[in-house]
């Protein structure tokens, strides 16, 4: 055996377990959706009726699955922005130095992001109830409270898991600004300067376009993540009320493992998903690739 067939040898085997957890865990998945959402499966019986396109022509005249995808589409429409430019903004005044806590203020900042969903969740949903300390907190100010509680009102129950979904976002995403920043050249802050540039002008043309790169791979990850939220609404809300808070996930997860004969239905549901992810995903990269 010659070096170059050892090497390639050797090359397979190092890919070979990242092959193996491709396919098991995101290909076969993927073909097996696909081969139910064109399907009536029965989890209890295990049968199998194949109905071609059925799922899907029900799927678009489901009302619940067009409200669910505008509680999605709003979710990520104002988490998406709003945390962009929070983290932008507590990154560059960190990268500015101004204060001799530099490494704390960036650590408390992202600690919520290693913290488990779950636990912040919990803490929230007491946090939010109607005699958790939020409204205690506005009974002494003297403001208007809820009076169910912000999850139990349709009015605040999704604003309610948005806010707190940015205040968990950020300190990540700072982070990976802050990083961005710190590649950035100092001779353009310095020429900037020395032409008399103001902050937010330096901000504006020298840090902005410097993080092109990283503001496209933040945009394309938190797009992806507001449109997955599932672990949030499912421990906080359950959809309700009156499926305020159900979202494109929740709903598969919920016809899924909720009701007996609904999975290919739900498979439908996800596959939907998976493509408006895709395409959201292409005209975003495309875009960001334009001067």
């Amino acid at each position: 055996m010659n070096r170059q067939v050892s090497e390639k040898i050797n090359t397979f085997l190092l890919v070979l377990p990242w092959i193996l957890v491709l396919f098991v865990f995101w290909l076969y998945p993927l073909i097996y959706s696909g081969y139910l959402s064109l399907t009536e499966y029965k989890t209890l019986t295990d049968e199998t009726t194949f109905i071609g396109l059925q799922n899907f022509s029900n799927l678009f005249s489901d009302p619940l699955f067009w409200h669910a995808l505008w509680n999605t589409v709003y979710f990520a429409s104002i988490t998406v922005p709003v945390t962009l430019i929070i983290a932008v903004l507590f990154a560059e005044i960190i990268n500015q130095k101004i204060t001799k806590f530099k490494g704390f203020f960036q650590s408390t900042y992202f600690l919520p992001s290693v913290t488990s969903l779950v636990v912040i969740s919990l803490i929230f949903t007491n946090l939010y109830s109607h005699s958790g300390y939020i409204n205690n907190l506005l009974s002494m100010m003297g403001l208007p409270k809820s009076e169910k509680g912000f999850l139990l009102d349709t009015s605040t129950s999704l604003n309610s898991i948005i806010l707190m979904d940015i205040w968990l976002s950020i300190g990540y995403y700072m982070v990976l600004f802050l990083s961005g920043m710190q590649t950035i050249s100092k001779d353009l802050y310095d020429n900037a300067k020395l032409s008399g540039a103001s902050f937010w002008q330096r901000f504006r043309f020298v840090t902005i376009p410097g993080l092109r790169s990283t503001i496209t791979f933040v945009l394309l990850i938190d797009l992806i993540k507001s449109f997955q939220v599932f672990i949030e609404i499912f421990v906080m809300t359950k959809g309700g009320p009156l499926n305020s808070t159900t979202s494109i996930v929740y709903l598969v997860f919920d016809n899924a493992f909720n009701k007996a004969d609904m999975m290919g239905y739900a498979s439908a549901m996800a596959y939907i998903l998976f493509f408006l992810l895709l395409i959201l995903s292409f005209f975003q990269i495309k875009l960001s690739e334009r001067k």
